[in-house]
């Protein structure tokens, strides 16, 4: 049938606009998606519910009959609870780079991720924890251990539940400030205002502007950096040789340092000197290991961009299984911090400052961390690896680089800052970066005076919707998660408060 001349104009080679039949059958794709994803989702909450279902049982052949098992049981079960949800938003920012990369798959980072959580929870997540999550509340100050069990309940339930929110709406949020909102509004509720530490809760709210804005300069600096030493290179090839030893150097001296203090705290405390001088030895040691490495990768490689970058992929997987144990070395306390100050106070009847964490409370924390990430984890992965700003092996490294290095240099600034601040905080800065770069680079300039000659040096008022796509960063998301940071503490505080006042009426 031949076509008529008033569908032409939309279905001719020289038009922009899509045929309405295709738009069609994109909007079919999109809500076949939608049903997959949801059909998808079914099978990870049946998982989930079992994993709480064993923790529980579990929880229950180790409290016995022991004073106040039943809320040993019911800790359990928030607790293991609270561990998915960590798994589900935290652990994304220390594969997501990587995964947006392409330096890994998403399969492939799960598994590193799942095993390194579950390693750093359990040879370095600590025997003994705070009992008040970062020293918010006097304990000295809460009228009986009754009292406390349930502000440790309340606190628990509310912060995991605040988690699994912002993990639904997309938002990579911080589990810390989530959880130290929840103490603070259980400890408001039960004990009043005069048990906060007031100091302590504005250095936490300090680092809401600290940790993001810190990892996003850091990790613009290295940025620039490699544009400037290896992309802009006329032998690119050779500027790799020299600069990529110096860079895997820099990042595994930081990494090292950064486990020794973070990853290791539990079992390890040595001094700034000898930090140091474990950076030194590390740096020596990779830079001599990669000069050579490089060096064979870098043989018969064409003089491109995209060549380079493949000179990152193993760094990355590096960095992304150091972040992990890390990670799960120091945010497990979130999960299992509480439970055991559920567990000691339950059995004991006391309460105190600080209380050993049994085995199988770390068990439950350092599973459910991993189990986390697989059933839920990859929707937040693909945000902060690939939805912010787009990622390659170079930016990836820059961010998971700018990540150990802000958190040595706060912990020596007495800053308290959160993992997931800075690392988002860095895919900001790469993205702004790369926006303001772009702008004022040559190539853009050549780019608008050729577009004026095709409109005969007439300069064109681009149209909003192009504007918007010639953003690197999406504002949407921007301003999406600046917000979830913000009301992170007050929303946490908020749920805690109304559990333990609805708990506290109906004991």
């Amino acid at each position: 049938m031949p076509v008529q001349n008033g569908d032409e104009s939309e279905v001719g080679l020289g038009s922009t606009k899509k045929p309405s039949l295709d738009k069609d059958l994109q909007k079919i794709e999109q809500l076949e998606e939608a049903t997959r994803a949801v059909s998808r989702a079914w099978p990870s909450v049946g998982i989930a519910i079992l994993f709480l279902a064993v923790a529980g049982i579990f929880s229950s052949f180790q409290a016995g009959a022991a004073a106040g098992s039943v809320l040993i049981i019911a800790a359990a079960i928030i607790g293991g609870y609270m561990a998915l949800t960590i798994g589900a938003n935290d652990v994304a920012n220390n594969v997501g780079p990587a995964v947006g990369a392409r330096a890994l798959t998403m399969t492939g980072a799960l598994v590193i991720a799942a095993i390194f959580e579950f390693a750093g929870a359990m040879i370095a997540g600590g025997s003994v924890v705070q009992t008040i999550s970062k020293g918010i509340i006097d304990p000295n100050l809460v009228p009986s251990s009754e009292i406390f069990v349930w502000i440790m309940m309340s606190a628990l339930l509310a912060s995991a539940l605040w988690v699994h929110l912002a993990t639904y709406l997309g938002a990579p949020v911080s589990t810390t400030h989530s959880i130290v909102g929840g103490v603070l509004g259980a400890g408001l509720a039960a004990v009043g205002a005069d048990a906060v530490d007031w100091f302590v809760m504005g250095s936490i709210a300090l680092s809401w502007l600290t940790s993001p804005l810190i990892g996003g300069v850091i990790a613009a600096a290295f940025l620039a950096f490699i544009k400037i030493n290896l992309i802009y290179q006329e032998d690119k090839i050779t500027a790799a040789r020299r600069w990529v030893p110096v860079l895997v150097g820099i990042m595994s001296a930081a990494f090292g340092a950064y486990l020794v203090m973070k990853g290791l705290k539990h079992v390890w405390k040595p001094g700034l000197p000898a930090i140091a001088g474990i950076a030194i030895l590390i740096y020596a040691a990779a830079y001599l290991a990669a000069r050579p490495w490089v060096r064979r990768q870098s043989e018969g490689m064409e003089n491109r961009n995209q060549s380079l970058r493949k000179l990152f992929h193993l760094p990355l997987i590096c960095s992304a299984a150091l972040l992990s144990f890390a990670h799960g070395s120091n945010d497990v306390a979130n999960a299992v911090g509480p439970l055991a100050a559920i567990v000691s106070s339950a059995t004991t009847g006391t309460l105190s400052s600080t209380v050993g964490v049994p085995i199988w409370v770390m068990v439950i924390g350092g599973a459910g961390i991993s189990l986390g990430l697989f059933l839920f984890g990859p929707r937040i992965v693909r945000i902060v690896g690939d939805q912010i700003t787009k990622m390659n092996p170079m930016r990836a490294f820059c961010v998971a680089l700018s990540a150990a290095l802000t958190v040595l240099v706060a912990s020596q600034l007495g800053l308290p800052v959160s993992t997931t601040h800075i690392v988002v905080g860095a895919v900001f800065g790469v993205g702004f970066f790369r926006e303001q770069y772009t702008a004022r680079s040559r190539r853009r300039r050549a780019y608008v005076r050729t577009h004026r000659m095709h409109n005969k040096g007439r300069p064109r008022a681009l149209a909003p919707e192009e504007l918007k796509h010639r953003k690197l960063v999406r504002r949407s998301h921007f301003f999406g998660i600046v917000a979830a940071w913000v009301i992170t503490v007050p929303s946490a505080a908020a749920l805690a408060a109304v559990t333990f006042l609805c708990a506290d009426w109906l004991r």
